[in-house]
């Protein structure tokens, strides 16, 4: 008989736990069969790792697992993981967004052979401007990373045990994990949803977080800061060699005096912005680099808890 892990993040969600839980509970953990809640303190600064081992004593499939400190959300599933047991693994939020019978389509989904199912955004209730910003995201990941990526964008996902070995052979930091179970391939498919506002609790969703999203994503993902890089510099050199040439002929064709320091100073010190935002983009490639040398882990796990009373802490 299969078994199924779902991998919940937590992060400051001590008001939402108990209701996620009841939710889960009320909805597809009475139907699924043999499964296992996988819950990831992610450094939490609240209540959040006692009301964990709280549901842990009520539920004895529930697996308590603890970080030593915030890695973030990336860091947090593969941690969740990295310790289930299940022959496939469910990430789900512990926002209350996402309707938890969700889960139920996408393990039948999984028993048909798909190995990833990806649980699409068909709508959201969020507010105009949060969406207007996120499919800027996802039209910029479609455009240049991954033309698979739905317009909705993708909030969760069911992964074979197989996918989850590679997804650890991946060993990967400052990524987007979404975008790794996209890229890895195997047999896909798609279930849309509809996604609800926020209504429990505050998001820690930062604008910090969301621009690192970007940058992550762009940087692991695709060569395109690279090659904008070389289209940039093909341009100026470009406008400058048109801009000389017609300097030089003003001068000797009509005798215009080579004046205007004002806007030699102007393209001058546009053209060093421009070097700069390159040198940075480079400095993001090679600080990148420098923290995959370092080898150090992209989580470090505290303590594990399990049913069985095999505690483990690392």
């Amino acid at each position: 008989m299969s078994k199924i892990s779902i991998v919940v993040p937590v992060y400051y969600n001590a008001d939402t736990l108990e209701l996620l839980y009841a939710d889960m509970k009320e909805k597809i953990l009475g139907k699924i069969g043999d499964y296992e809640l996988v819950f990831v303190d992610d450094g939490s600064g609240d209540n959040s790792w006692e009301i964990i081992q709280k549901i842990a004593a009520m539920d004895p499939n529930v697996v308590c697992t603890k970080l030593s400190r915030n890695f973030g959300e990336h860091a947090a599933l593969l941690a969740g993981l990295s310790v289930c047991t299940g022959d496939c693994a469910v990430t789900k939020q512990a926002d209350l967004q996402e309707d938890s019978t969700l889960i139920l389509d996408m393990y039948e989904s999984w028993k048909r052979g798909n190995k990833v199912v990806l649980a699409i955004r068909e709508s959201r209730d969020e507010n105009p401007i949060k969406k207007f910003f996120a499919g800027c995201y996802y039209w910029l990941v479609r455009k240049t990373i991954n033309k698979d990526m739905p317009q909705g964008g993708c909030d969760c996902y069911l992964v074979d045990r197989q996918v989850i070995k590679v997804l650890q052979m991946m060993d990967e930091k400052n990524s987007s994990l979404t975008l790794q179970v996209m890229w890895v391939g195997f047999k896909t498919e798609k279930i849309y949803f509809h996604r609800k506002d926020r209504e429990v609790g505050k998001s820690r969703w930062t604008l910090a977080k969301k621009v690192k999203l970007v940058v992550d994503s762009m940087m692991s993902f695709t060569y395109f800061p690279i090659r904008f890089m070389a289209t940039m510099g093909f341009v100026f050199a470009l406008l400058a060699l048109v801009g000389i040439i017609m300097v030089i002929r003003e001068k000797l064709v009509l005798g215009t005096p080579i004046l205007g320091y004002a806007s030699i100073m102007s393209v001058v010190l546009f053209g060093f912005g421009v070097i700069f935002i390159m040198l940075s983009i480079l400095g993001e490639y090679i600080w990148r680099a420098l923290e995959e040398a370092r080898n150090r882990p992209p989580f470090i796990i505290d303590e594990v808890r399990r049913p069985d009373g095999d505690d483990k802490k690392d």
